[in-house]
């Protein structure tokens, strides 16, 4: 029983640890009309979840405080999958993967269990 206890709690340390190099502020591409947002990671229990902080260069500051990115599992390797993220252009939520790259994290929103992507490159700020 104290195995299994034991393997638990360095499981949930693992998943934390592997989350954290995503933690912080970053900043997405510019969309269609210039502007950009600035979007806090933060851990979500075992999970990363991604809110809109900022609206920069656009009036639609009413998304602010929405959850962009929901219960994405770190992979190892900078990977995670397995949440969505909301597109804001689309008003829908997809299925989502992301890639960690020093300080650049490749965020994709996809279709047709992953057949067809569509994603930016965000900037780290924080």
């Amino acid at each position: 029983m104290k195995k299994l206890i034991a393997a638990a709690a360095f499981a949930l340390i693992g998943s934390a640890a592997l989350a954290d190099d995503v933690l912080g502020t970053w900043k997405s591409e510019p969309g269609e009309t210039g502007g950009f947002i600035h979007v806090n990671m933060v851990q979500c229990g075992t999970k990363i979840c991604g809110t809109i902080a900022e609206v920069i260069g656009n009036d639609n500051t009413d998304i602010i405080g929405r959850q962009i990115i929901t219960d994405m599992s770190p992979n190892g390797g900078g990977a995670y999958s397995g949440g969505t993220i909301w597109a804001p252009d689309q008003d829908r939520n997809y299925r989502a993967k992301m890639q960690l790259s020093g300080s650049s994290l490749e965020v994709e929103g996809c279709v047709l269990g992953g057949a067809i992507c569509r994603g930016q490159t965000w900037s780290r700020i924080t």
